[in-house]
């Protein structure tokens, strides 16, 4: 263990919990800030733990190309550890800033109450960025996302946050609205898009649950933030960007992320809500803009793919037999975009190689997918790719077993790995 590290207030985080995987804090006893939003795909903070503790030089400081709920950047804080963290995704960015910083709690209590008191007495009105007419009633078709009332008083609560002269604390507390956006709306986020709730229009929120749940939510954040004020005074960079092209240059000790898999699932889609709800997206252009600077990982969009890498018996053979069955796979684009995914990753760790020294570690958790019965194995493409790359494989562990998708029968057939990889000359 680095001699310099900080172990208390991790061990108080963490309450030394019994974690179900080391590929998702699901099933895992909650902890502080993790329910500010859910994030179903965020690995638990054991893990980094586990990666700075082993790590045979010291880690000073740690990098994740692939920021999503902050989880390293936060480990790394609680442990004293200087970090940074690139996220694509705006809202998923300002949601880590928004665990890192340090605040003032008298302020932030006071700011809380002159927010609550604005909103309450603020005249309703229009959300004041441009939505996507599907959002609010009357909506497309006969169905809306938000009733009428529920969106303009949300709107009146963003113009009360607004009004507050912090911008750490307008950004913690128009995060805590992002956290309940899709509670108050008409549609659950689930599997690759959106479900309408039964009974929606007998059911939909009232006026009062917006009040309420920015009460209960705001407090409850609050409170995670007074537990742990005392945490180390670290380095918490956040990058804005997309991690093909953002690798700071600067010299890391050790990285510690997990890329979206090559599921075809949409993460950006998956925040389309709040992305257009808190002003993040204007236009149509913006939303494209923001999908096609992800990873290569879906086609529910139409971009350009990368050619794929070549040095993968593995990956040549599994892309030819997709473009051979490609009229029975549901969307034609997909050999492109597994092909597109290894291309994308291998480029992510060129730039990771630049940024670490001989002999530090990049901990990666991958997920396989499968189109038909063809299954994507990402782990063994990947240890195939990098060993002629520049990177050694100390371990490739898979550690559960993810459901394939209905048409395949559910059946958990699909390895989520734990790939650790060892910067070579």
């Amino acid at each position: 263990m680095h001699p310099s590290l900080t172990t208390e207030y991790f061990e108080s985080w963490t309450q030394d919990r019994t974690i179900a995987s080391w590929g998702t804090n699901d099933g895992s006893k909650p902890l502080a800030f993790q329910t500010w939003h859910h994030f179903k795909e965020a690995f638990p903070p054991e893990l980094v733990y586990r990666a700075i503790t082993t790590s045979s030089s010291g880690v000073n400081r740690c990098l994740d190309p692939f920021g999503g709920s902050g989880t390293t950047a936060l480990t790394c804080q609680m442990l004293g550890i200087d970090s940074a963290t690139i996220e694509v995704n705006p809202f998923l960015a300002d949601v880590i800033r928004s665990k890192l910083a340090y605040y003032d709690i008298d302020l932030l209590i006071s700011s809380l109450a002159t927010i609550r008191r604005r909103a309450r007495h603020g005249a309703a009105a229009e959300p004041s960025t441009p939505l996507p007419p599907t959002f609010i009633e009357p909506g497309v078709n006969g169905r809306w996302l938000f009733n009428r009332e529920i969106a303009e008083h949300i709107s009146a609560l963003l113009t009360a946050i607004a009004s507050v002269d912090h911008p750490d604390i307008r950004r913690l507390f128009r995060v805590v609205v992002g956290g309940m956006l899709v509670e108050l709306s008409n549609v659950r986020v689930n599997g690759k898009g959106r479900r309408y709730r039964s009974n929606w229009r007998i059911s939909g929120a009232v006026r009062e649950n917006v009040d309420r749940l920015f009460a209960v939510r705001a407090e409850r954040a609050i409170t995670d933030i007074q537990r742990f004020a005392p945490r180390p005074r670290v380095i918490c960079d956040v990058i804005d960007g997309d991690s093909r092209l953002s690798i700071p240059k600067e010299q890391f000790d050790l990285a510690v992320f997990s890329p979206p898999y090559p599921n075809s699932f949409d993460y950006t889609d998956v925040y389309n809500i709040e992305l257009w709800m808190l002003g993040y997206l204007q236009d149509a252009g913006a939303n494209r803009d923001l999908r096609t600077s992800t990873l290569s990982s879906h086609v529910q969009i139409k971009r350009q793919f990368s050619d794929p890498p070549s040095g993968s018996s593995v990956l040549e053979e599994m892309t030819e037999r997709l473009r051979n069955m490609r009229e029975e796979l549901w969307s034609p684009w997909i050999p492109e975009m597994v092909g597109g995914y290894f291309a994308d990753l291998v480029l992510v760790l060129e730039g990771l190689h630049a940024a670490l020294a001989d002999g530090n570690e990049c901990w990666i958790v991958v997920g396989d997918s499968s189109y038909r019965d063809v299954r994507v194995p990402v782990a063994d493409v990947l240890a195939e790719l990098l060993s002629a790359r520049g990177w050694r494989v100390k371990d490739s562990t898979p550690f559960r077993h993810m459901k394939a998708s209905a048409q395949q029968g559910w059946r958990p057939m699909l390895a989520e790995s734990l790939l650790i990889l060892e910067r070579i000359a």
